[in-house]
């Protein structure tokens, strides 16, 4: 009978993307009153996701990753997302913005060897965890770089994107030699 093994921690992170710098900084806000202190922003970077959320976000969209200081067990993937749901709309009925949606939060989290996001939306390729909430590996860790899939979206396959989770997955890789929290297979 196999038995479970040890599940290394990730790190933790949340895309924030709006065209409100003062919706963006709520959110930074927010994530580290709730969730902890950063570890790691990265540059912000325009977004547009081909015109998707033009209706309910509008236009000059701007994207940031947040990286928490404070190392996670990913089985909390599910909770993240409906929690930042919630924040979102939050944020929504208090500030005032002519949009609908006028802040996305996307969270996941970076492991050694991937970069997995939550979704709302079912697809093929993705895995139903609870509560209406699905995970996507989105980025792969394989001969020493970052590597996505065919589904993998447009903002995830830049640089930037590769350059933020090679620091987070450093980070993390530090924390389990100091820590002995490797995995044994």
């Amino acid at each position: 009978m196999a038995a479970p093994r040890l599940v290394e921690p990730v790190v933790r992170f949340c895309a924030v993307i709006s065209r409100h710098a003062e919706a963006r900084q709520w959110a930074l806000q927010r994530l580290t009153q709730r969730w902890g202190a950063t570890a790691e922003i990265s540059l912000p970077s325009s977004f547009t996701a081909g015109g998707f959320y033009d209706d309910e976000m509008g236009t000059g969209l701007t994207k940031e990753l947040v990286a928490i200081e404070q190392f996670a067990d990913p089985a909390g993937l599910a909770d993240w997302k409906t929690t930042t749901n919630d924040w979102e709309r939050e944020y929504a009925e208090t500030a005032d913005h002519e949009e609908t949606r006028p802040l996305n939060l996307d969270p996941g989290y970076v492991t050694q060897a991937k970069l997995v996001l939550a979704t709302i939306k079912d697809r093929d390729h993705r895995l139903y965890l609870k509560d209406g909430i699905f995970a996507e590996v989105t980025l792969n860790f394989m001969g020493g770089r970052w590597v996505h899939h065919r589904w993998t979206y447009p903002d995830y396959r830049t640089d930037s994107v590769a350059e933020f989770a090679m620091r987070c997955r450093d980070r993390l890789r530090s924390h389990l030699l100091e820590t002995g929290g490797f995995r044994r297979v």
